[in-house]
């Protein structure tokens, strides 16, 4: 099993009340994740960049780890 660390950032925006992810956009790095999502925070309700591991072979995500967080955003552990 291949397992790499990707970067990536996360928008969250409000639907009748609830925290709900937009779309995910890749980083290429961890300095670059953090400024998509500083550049993204005045568009959302909050934007999160993430360090998380990836399974090459079937693109499971695991272990989350936050970079940065601007606004409100949900709980990837919780999911």
């Amino acid at each position: 099993m291949a397992n790499a660390e990707k970067f990536i950032v996360l928008p969250y925006r409000k639907n009748r009340g609830n925290l709900v992810p937009g779309e995910m956009r890749q980083a290429s790095n961890s300095v670059s994740a953090e400024k998509i999502a500083s550049a993204m925070a005045e568009r959302f309700v909050g934007v999160a960049a993430y360090a998380v591991i990836v399974d090459e072979e079937t693109g499971d995500m695991s272990s989350p780890r936050l970079l940065a967080r601007y606004g409100e955003i949900a709980d990837l552990n919780a999911a």
